[in-house]
């Protein structure tokens, strides 16, 4: 059985696909010519999302493992019992696995949606931006260059989406491999934007 992270990285190809293919489907309704996927563009977007997939996932890992998104804490039902002294009642619910229940941590979630909204913001927004001035044949100072003018507006743009999607995936879903699910989804509308820019539209 493939592990989730390849697993993730298939699901990645599949979406970044999908969205290349509409950003495509997109310039040519503006251009009013005939739609033919552009074969270069879409392998450029498939590689981007073998290189990028990975890290991300191993990112959105190490923030779990390093900020767990609940903590136990003892039921309401459970304190009741204590507050009455009932023994009896407490073993009941220590046998039913009832005693205590996760909690949502707020500090952590919050720490979790900085780091992510800054560090992992900056260094996806420049790996996107140095990978695909590769592909258009700059070499690594250009790159550089092209990143750092880019940079901003990419950052800006991304204000628009990701904040809420980061927030939905630390307070609503649970697993890493679920919120890389949710991510991408979100992603298709992202890669479509970033589908245009990489056609320089």
């Amino acid at each position: 059985m493939p592990s989730p992270i390849i697993n993730n990285t298939i699901q990645a190809v599949i979406l970044a696909s999908t969205s290349c293919v509409i950003g495509q489907l997109i310039s040519a309704y503006r251009r009013e010519t005939l739609f033919t996927i552009d074969l270069t563009r879409l392998t450029q977007f498939i590689i981007f999302a073998v290189l990028n997939s990975p890290p991300n996932f191993l990112w959105q890992t190490f923030l779990e493992q390093s900020f767990p998104s609940t903590h136990l804490v003892p039921t309401s039902s459970a304190l009741k019992a204590a507050s009455e002294n009932d023994e009896k009642k407490l073993d009941h619910e220590e046998k039913t696995h009832t005693l205590l229940e996760p909690k949502l941590s707020i500090s952590n979630t919050i720490m979790k949606f900085l780091l992510d909204q800054t560090i992992g913001a900056a260094l996806n927004t420049l790996l996107f931006s140095l990978v695909f001035a590769g592909f258009q044949g700059a070499n690594f100072a250009q790159a550089v260059q092209i990143a750092r003018q880019d940079f901003w507006s990419l950052i800006f743009a991304g204000m628009k989406l990701w904040p809420f999607v980061t927030l939905v995936n630390f307070t609503l879903v649970k697993s890493v491999q679920s919120r890389q699910l949710v991510s991408g989804l979100a992603n298709v509308g992202w890669g479509v934007y970033l589908s245009l820019i990489a056609a320089g539209e």
